[in-house]
């Protein structure tokens, strides 16, 4: 299908691109000549001045960008350019270049989002503006639409209300070129999402981790408890999976002989989709040999300050108005005891499920499911009673042991584990345990939990006969941690959807 402009604006750039062509214009060049970024241009201006130099022997630069805003006026127009760095203003002036560029301008065949190449001698304008006073430029990319038109309006109580053609979310997700490309405030939130994956990756490397990858496709899927995405290998007539965790696959590696490994990348959970879900996201997983999970939550802690501190440059992070003091140490309490805080409910009075679930639905008849384990029944109790309320840091602590198939019995305790999930604003952040490393133990655990799966909760955890190999070569006692990447983006950054915090989140189809 060959593309037609769609509205007038649309016909009125084609035909400029015509006519552009026709003077022997090329509108897509295939290499630029910058010399400086924007911002770098502003800078050496500074110091130019700053040492002692002259307006007449001010440096020559070529700084390249799209054009923002224009002013064409009769012999001297003014634009503004804008790169990743920044905005520079170019001053043009038909007796500085070329007549017949200059009236390709004066003519606006040369349009507001194009991208162009400016070269010409540092200035400031009389309002003091630094500047550049345009000897060349050069078409790098004609637009052909027009990027939307964003109007901000501030408001008496100082915040901005947005209005235009491009305040739509959803057309945002799905243009998030677009939305990038006039949002600054957008393009800061994922500049400061790679600041977080950096933060993280520095933090492990200088506590001794080794990165390491992963199979993304993999024969067996396993780790947690959640639906995959299944796909076929033609060649090998073979169903793979693409992978829901990382976790067994990285303490085969401590089966191997590594004290300490990590991995940053993409998980993928057939599951439905929420303000923090998404099919796809970003997970970090790492594992400590030698270490409980009393160890891993001061590993947590300190990494989440430390991240906090490099992204916002401070461990404070305000979340929905709220200010989260992240510095260590974190609150940590039982689960028994969170649940008991806020329920009023021991759910250790309740030692099976028909108990429990009676003494729930006196107060919750239409929230529990029926058929459930009695270790998911305190999982209802937790996420519909206590999650919501842990707005400062908190380690909610010993969670039921049949809804944790890959953690540590507490000793005299057939009924809990050692395992962790940390909350912070709300939300679910991350998820830890003492791993289990007796691999009959592990044997035992997934046969029951096949007993227990149900299929219309999607939670079943495969039995995974080559890691149970591995284990019995001997694994050290350990300790693991898996955190979302995308929920403290969210947090350092105070969006409050995972899709603000995606560059490409997953959407219905568009029709």
């Amino acid at each position: 299908m060959v593309w037609q402009p769609s509205n007038t604006v649309e016909q009125d750039r084609l035909q400029k691109a015509t006519e552009l062509e026709a003077q022997g214009v090329v509108l897509y060049p295939p290499r630029a000549q910058r010399t400086h970024t924007c911002a770098q241009a502003i800078t050496l201006m500074t110091a130019h001045e700053e040492h002692g130099g002259t307006p007449e022997d001010t440096p020559t630069v070529t700084v390249c960008g799209r054009i923002r805003r224009a002013n064409i006026k009769g012999k001297v127009s003014f634009m503004h350019i804008e790169d990743e760095s920044g905005r520079i203003q170019l001053f043009l002036r038909v007796n500085d270049m070329d007549e017949a560029v200059y009236n390709r301008i004066k003519e606006k065949l040369i349009d507001m989002d194009d991208f162009v190449q400016a070269t010409g001698a540092l200035m400031r304008t009389q309002t003091g503006e630094i500047s550049i006073r345009v000897a060349e430029i050069v078409l790098l990319a004609k637009s052909l639409s027009p990027l939307p038109v964003i109007k901000q309006e501030v408001q008496d109580d100082g915040t901005t209300v947005e209005h235009g053609e491009f305040t739509d979310k959803e057309m945002r997700y799905r243009q998030r070129y677009a939305d990038l490309a006039v949002h600054k405030e957008v393009r800061e939130v994922f500049i400061k999402r790679a600041t977080v994956v950096k933060s993280v990756r520095n933090f492990l490397d200088d506590e001794g981790f080794l990165e390491v990858e992963t199979p993304i496709l993999q024969p067996i899927y396993g780790g947690a408890a959640a639906r995959p995405f299944t796909t076929h290998h033609n060649e090998l007539k073979q169903d793979i999976y693409l992978r829901i965790s990382f976790e067994l696959y990285l303490k085969r590696l401590l089966v191997g002989g590594f004290d300490a490994v990590y991995e940053i990348g993409r998980d993928f959970r057939n599951e439905g989709v929420s303000f923090k879900h998404n099919p796809e996201f970003t997970q970090i997983e790492f594992y400590k040999a030698y270490a409980d999970y009393h160890d891993v939550m001061d590993i947590t802690e300190r990494m989440v300050a430390y991240t906090a501190q490099h992204v916002n440059g401070t461990p404070i992070a305000t979340y929905k108005g709220e200010a989260i003091d992240l510095t260590p140490k974190w609150k940590r309490i039982t689960m028994r005891e969170a649940i008991r805080q806020f329920t009023e409910i021991d759910y250790m009075d309740y030692p099976t499920a028909p108990e429990l679930e009676a003494q729930i639905r006196k107060f919750d008849a239409k929230g529990v499911k029926p058929n459930q384990t009695w270790g998911k029944l305190v999982e209802h109790l937790f996420s519909e009673y206590v999650e919501k309320r842990l707005i400062q840091p908190t380690f909610i602590m010993d969670y039921p042991r049949d809804i944790s198939p890959f953690a540590k019995r507490i000793a005299g305790d057939d009924l809990h584990v050692e395992r962790f999930e940390f909350y912070i604003a709300g939300m679910e952040m991350g998820n830890a345990f003492t791993e289990l490393n007796d691999p009959r133990d592990q044997e035992a655990r997934f046969l029951e939990m096949a007993e227990l799966y149900d299929k219309e909760a999607d939670e079943e955890t495969p039995l995974d006969e080559d890691y149970l190999r591995a284990m019995r070569y001997g694994m050290p006692p350990n300790g693991g941690f898996g955190m979302g990447i995308d929920r403290l983006t969210m947090l350092l950054t105070d969006q409050h959807s995972i899709r603000d915090v995606l560059m490409y989140p997953h959407l219905k189809d568009e029709k």
